[in-house]
């Protein structure tokens, strides 16, 4: 009996990030535990999010039934969004981050142009216990868009993978880090998976050619190492990547070593990537918790790039390195002091459903 077909087998790919969406996915907040004593506040902050998506695409938004729903409606109005601009799925989740427990998409162009869904397990970071529900995202999507599936095995075992722990630039090239993939103590998402297995999925089920591996994450990401939070690619050849000045701070050098494997990276073709740095913010705590406040949880849309803001001084100086590198797109901040309390930000609650060919 032949294996089954992988999708990079069939033609498909991860579209970067700035390829056309059809629609952006969230879940409506509903879990308090996220946002302990913030949670009325967060609606607000959805809905500004919201609006500032919706005049370039849709928005799918999962609620929890029928009451949490006619919330949502009331306060999308209020916000000034348009619902005939909103979709609405009354799925039960454990949490918000879509990012991670929801559906990957791939794309390919050729011979036929179809999108699918990659389909990988999710179990809360291997740190929380309450993903059951959120672990039926990627099937529930798939199922009501009407997209062919694809569950993500390796030698016959299913594979955890959260969306916040990788980023493509669509032509072959991925970021991630070894304290998230690679982990066999900590928070471990694949016990006893090698990096040439982690490799061979990535590249299976993502179309993925070319792995830069970091080291690991920022200090207060409860994820244990996501790349969402320390480096992104902005267009196909350039990363952006987070720098501390501070030498006392925490994230001194594990960013610094970061730009150090970056220096002598190459792209899928062979090439150097060009680097660009990011501030980071300075340190927010609340609670005697440090927070993952980054800058570069920004979320590209079709028409925008949303940006999580701290009421910090390279609030400003963020912004304008965005402007920079996002001249197709307006670039906009987004108030996220009471947002990354929930230890995630504009990134981490969306996901993009990209447009068929």
């Amino acid at each position: 009996m032949s294996k089954p077909k992988l999708p990079i087998d069939l033609g498909f790919r991860m579209p970067a990030e700035w390829s056309q969406h059809e629609a952006t996915w969230l879940v409506w907040p509903h879990n308090r535990k996220d946002w302990p004593a913030k949670l009325a506040p967060i609606s607000w902050v959805y809905g500004e999010i919201i609006r500032k998506i919706v005049p370039g695409e849709m928005i799918r938004l999962v609620v929890q039934g029928k009451s949490a729903e006619a919330a949502a409606r009331r306060t999308l109005e209020r916000a000034g969004v348009k619902q005939d601009r909103v979709e609405y799925f009354r799925w039960p989740t454990d949490r918000a981050w879509i990012r991670d427990a929801g559906p990957i998409f791939v794309r390919r162009e050729e011979p036929d142009p179809e999108v699918a869904v990659a389909s990988f397990r999710f179990n809360a970071w291997a740190r929380y216990g309450d993903f059951k529900r959120d672990d039926r995202l990627p099937e529930r999507a798939q199922k009501a868009l009407g997209y062919r599936g694809f569950r993500a095995k390796f030698e016959g075992r299913d594979i955890v993978l959260e969306g916040g722990s990788i980023d493509v630039n669509g032509r072959g090239s991925l970021l991630t880090t070894e304290e998230c993939l690679l982990d066999q103590h900590t928070q471990v998402r694949n016990p006893a998976l090698s990096k040439a297995g982690v490799e061979a999925v990535l590249r299976g089920y993502l179309g993925v050619t070319n792995v830069l591996w970091l080291s690991q994450g920022i200090a207060g990401d409860d994820t244990h190492g996501h790349v969402d939070d320390l480096c992104r690619f902005v267009n196909e050849r350039t990363i952006l990547l987070c720098r501390e000045e501070n030498p006392k701070d925490a994230n001194y050098r594990p960013l610094a070593e970061n730009h150090e494997r970056l220096q002598g990276a190459r792209l899928e073709d062979g090439s150097r990537p060009e680097l660009v740095f990011m501030p980071m913010p300075e340190p927010l705590v609340f609670d005697g918790q440090r927070l993952p406040a980054s800058y570069v949880n920004f979320y590209i849309c079709n028409e925008a790039v949303l940006v999580p803001t701290f009421n910090d001084p390279n609030d400003r100086i963020a912004l304008g390195i965005l402007a920079d590198l996002f001249t197709d797109r307006k670039v906009v901040g987004i108030h996220a002091v009471d947002l990354v309390w929930g230890l995630g930000t504009l990134h981490c609650l969306t996901q993009q459903q990209p447009k068929g060919i």
